[in-house]
């Protein structure tokens, strides 16, 4: 049986040394740890499914348009209703765990996922999908967070590395082969069936995790439900994601919905924040943020998702929409770095146990950061060679910061505060990212913008390139049986696309850039975080 560890404080003329000594039993590893890695595969699979889902319906968006007779902006909604749904439940799955039973949320979330799947590939309208995009995602959001801390929960502490490795292997990994899977099946069998191939995978979760996960000993069923916190959670955290997601669109604040929406997010969440801080039982604990380990870690956490996501949503619109390649062909060239992901998870995952955390976080935001600045020098002309090392890199990078990462800041964590913890760092990181999308939307349409009228400038009939290439595409134009107006007028519409294609190109080189200084960010952070020494999981902190 593996022993945790506690620390002895020391006074100020003692010698700086941590001492670390047995706990109490309620540290070990809770029952059905003996089968771990089983308990590992399914939930693994549950939040890789979560994960993948996220994915995947996106390159199915123009089929359901056309199938469904929707608009760009309707057609959105069967996003938008997920990720409003998903990112209120995350932070409420500490509670809801507590008051329904950990195993019994757990398994009713998987279940509710994959009978909404099976619904949304059903659907024959707008609406009836829209709806059951919205049940999904009640049931999604679930999966991530739990899966963390039952996971956290059944690995020794001195093995809470290779859990969070295992973690971040399906987290990671998921959004790569989501783009892929989602175009074949598109493809083949039509985009009913990107909802449909959820169904043997959460059944095959939901037994496993039936069969082996266990309550905590410790649990106990909230005797008092915070309504008011449950309501002002909805309003605030549902006001500020419709913003983050909608809010380009609507062109931010000239909407006045937007701007009004804005305010009661703003004003609601700071309302939220004091009364679960001033009441009794409340539905979310953020006195978990006290650890100093918990909030830092939270704090890099926000920034590591709005760097990551400023690369992550970016690289498929730009193969698919610069270098028109299919979303099959993009998955096929994000997948060696999603390998490299994997493999960089399992080496760090027992490196934590030998290294100083912030030693490995440190390493991989440098490595992160060259991959962007890499990326960053992309062209209109760049093809599948020139992604190749940089998203080796950058799959690297990303294994040796999130699994050190989410290790200490769960770290401080005792087994009761675990669900709640998880909850709100899945649940922070999950909102920079949304902040990272949207202003990066914002910025793409800014810097392209930009770019292109600083190009336009150097375009006149005073400038003989730009002359040159103008007759080059009259006379070509001439040949296929335009006449002399219609061949110029198209010449010039072909110059101007190609002014637009080479402003995009240096917008997402500018945010490729912008992506690397988020990363490198992290680095002075890490000053903030305590040392540790050879041992991870709870109560291995060290000053």
């Amino acid at each position: 049986m593996t022993k945790s560890v506690r620390i002895i404080e020391l006074t100020a003329d003692q010698e700086p040394t941590a001492i670390l000594e047995p706990v109490s039993s309620e540290y070990e590893p809770r029952k059905g740890a003996e089968h771990r890695y089983i308990i590992a595969f399914a939930v693994v699979l549950a939040a890789m499914m979560q994960v993948i889902d996220s994915s995947i319906v996106n390159v199915a968006l123009p089929d359901m348009m056309g199938n469904l007779g929707a608009s760009l902006d309707d057609i959105a909604w069967v996003s938008t209703g997920y990720l409003l749904a998903s990112v209120i439940v995350i932070p409420l799955t500490g509670f809801l765990g507590d008051l329904l039973g950990r195993k019994r949320y757990f398994v009713g979330s998987i279940v509710l996922f994959t009978a909404a799947s099976f619904f949304c590939g059903a659907s024959h309208s707008l609406g009836a999908l829209v709806f059951w995009r919205i049940v999904q995602g009640v049931g999604g959001g679930a999966l991530m967070t739990v899966s963390q801390a039952v996971l956290f929960e059944s690995f020794p502490v001195e093995d809470a590395g290779m859990a969070m490795a295992l973690f971040g292997l399906g987290v990671m990994v998921g959004p790569t082969i989501g783009p892929t899977l989602g175009g074949w099946l598109t493809d083949n069998y039509g985009w009913p069936w990107i909802f449909y191939v959820n169904i043997p995978v959460g059944i095959l979760a939901a037994v496993m995790i039936a069969g082996y996960v266990h309550d905590p000993a410790f649990q106990k069923r909230p005797r008092v439900i915070d309504y008011i916190g449950i309501a002002l959670l909805v309003v605030s955290v549902g006001s500020l994601q419709y913003v983050l997601e909608r809010g380009e669109r609507e062109d931010w604040f000239a909407s006045h919905f937007i701007a009004w929406l804005t305010v009661i997010g703003v004003v609601g969440g700071i309302v939220l924040i004091w009364r679960e801080l001033t009441t009794e039982h409340p539905v979310i604990d953020f006195r978990v943020l006290k650890h100093r380990q918990m909030w830092v870690g939270t704090l890099l956490g926000v920034v590591m998702g709005i760097g990551l996501y400023a690369m992550s949503f970016t690289l498929p619109v730009f193969m698919q929409g610069n270098l028109r390649m299919t979303a099959e062909q993009t998955g096929w060239i994000l997948m060696p770095g999603a390998l490299a992901t994997a493999v960089s998870m399992a080496v760090v995952g027992r490196l934590t146990n030998k290294f100083d955390p912030r030693l490995l976080i440190t390493a991989g935001a440098l490595t992160f950061a060259l991959a962007a600045w890499k990326l960053s020098l992309i062209t209109g002309e760049s093809g599948a060679r020139d992604f190749f090392w940089p998203l080796i890199l950058r799959g690297v990078g990303l294994g040796l910061m999130f699994v050190p990462l989410t290790t200490i800041t769960l770290a401080e964590l005792s087994p009761m505060e675990l669900a709640q913890g998880t909850g709100l760092y899945n649940f922070f990181r999950q909102l920079g990212g949304s902040f990272g999308i949207a202003g990066i939307s914002t910025l793409l349409i800014r810097y392209t913008a930009q770019n292109r009228a600083n190009l336009v400038g150097h375009v006149s009939t005073m400038d003989p390139t730009s002359v040159a290439r103008i007759e080059m595409f009259t006379r070509g134009l001439m040949a296929k049986g335009a006449d002399l107006w219609t061949a110029q007028r198209q010449a010039l519409s072909l110059v101007d696309q190609q002014l637009m294609g080479q402003a995009s190109v240096m917008a997402y080189g500018r945010i490729y850039e912008l992506s690397a200084f988020l990363i490198l960010l992290l680095i002075p952070l890490l000053l903030l975080v305590r040392k540790t020494k050879g041992i991870t999981g709870a109560h291995a902190i060290m000053e």
